[in-house]
């Protein structure tokens, strides 16, 4: 595991992004781990956030030279990501989507960077669990340029079928819309943490690998 994977594993603790434990997601599922990235809320968090989304494009090759931050979580994640980036040589523009078109002053859907047909793009994005951001946002997009989506980047893969299927929602980006999804870190990644000392969490290991033999895509 790469260096900035275990450093962001760590970090998540630390921001009490990550947690173990016993809950109930939306979904129904009684998990032994829960994220919530609404955890992060200070400068220096959403800063060094940015620089492990970066790490991620960077590491996957990704070269789209405009970053989608879907409203509202995918704001600050897209605006950080291109900030990194910008610190590494790499300038992106940043974009993000409005939740109502404004039909005044420039109109429009986005906000920041203007796509242009045959531009590429990554969505940056938290956690892909359902799709459903995704869904929302591409429609909006396309009928804003004819753009090529080249990636989307999330900060954790769950690896979980959906409930109403058995691939995982990062599966079924590619599959329905060709679009591949890279992840900071997986949840395997997150097991490989705790087994060999990264991070603490020994007495989950257990229910964390039957919650992922059960739900795994």
């Amino acid at each position: 595991m790469n260096e900035y994977k275990k450093d962001f594993i760590k970090f998540m603790i630390e921001s009490e992004v990550l947690r173990f434990g016993d809950f109930t997601l939306k979904s129904g599922r009684k998990a032994p781990y829960f994220v919530n990235t609404g955890k992060y809320r200070t400068g220096g968090q959403i800063s060094r956030l940015g620089e492990y989304y970066a790490e991620a494009y960077l590491e996957h090759k990704v070269s789209a030279k405009t970053l989608i931050g879907p409203a509202y979580k995918g704001i600050p994640l897209a605006v950080s990501t291109s900030i990194a980036l910008a610190r590494k040589g790499v300038d992106t523009g940043f974009c993000f989507d409005r939740k109502e078109v404004k039909d005044h002053g420039e109109g429009g859907l986005f906000v920041g960077q203007e796509l242009h047909d045959g531009d590429k793009v990554a969505i940056i994005e938290d956690v892909m669990t359902s799709g459903k951001a995704l869904k929302e946002v591409l429609p909006k997009i396309k009928a804003t340029a004819n753009v090529e989506v080249e990636a989307m980047l999330i900060s954790v893969d769950r690896m979980e079928k959906a409930l109403d299927s058995g691939k995982s929602a990062v599966q079924e980006a590619y599959d329905e819309y060709g679009i591949k999804v890279y992840s900071i870190v997986s949840v395997q990644d997150i097991i490989e943490a705790i087994e060999t000392g990264v991070v603490e969490g020994k007495e989950y290991l257990s229910k964390m690998k039957e919650y992922l033999a059960t739900y795994g895509a």
